[in-house]
């Protein structure tokens, strides 16, 4: 099997991280034990604090640069580097750059819209 990205549709998720969700076992009849999607965020804005409560998930940064909140710890992020964000550990991601912010998410167990919370903003430090 053989997807191009741009055969995914780009939507807003649930956390306000615009997204094309690429490989889904559920969606596209494959024997996977995750799912893959590719997420931007635009100049200056941030995911909403979120949560998955059963999956963890796994951030490599292909472009850009911002942070991501892991559990109130702030990290730096840039184009090569990689972040792991546990199952039930608040996060969020922000571009912090002055270009998009483009990061591919590895969900295991595959992502499913009832296993993650939107937070307050207040769990950004709004």
């Amino acid at each position: 099997m053989v997807r191009k990205l741009t055969d995914s549709a780009c939507f807003r998720a649930g956390d306000d991280t615009w997204l094309r969700e690429i490989l889904h076992p559920v969606n596209d009849n494959v024997r996977i034990d995750y799912s893959l999607a590719h997420a931007y965020l635009e100049v200056g804005v941030s995911s909403l604090p979120h949560r998955l409560v059963t999956s963890s998930e796994t951030y490599f940064f292909l472009e850009g640069e911002g942070c991501i909140s892991i559990n109130g710890e702030v990290l730096q992020v840039g184009k090569g580097d990689v972040a792991h964000v546990p199952a039930n550990v608040d996060q969020f991601v922000q571009n912090t750059g002055p270009n998009r912010l483009v990061f591919p998410c590895i969900v295991t167990p595959p992502w499913f819209e009832q296993d993650e919370e939107i937070l307050p903003k207040s769990s950004n430090g709004d």
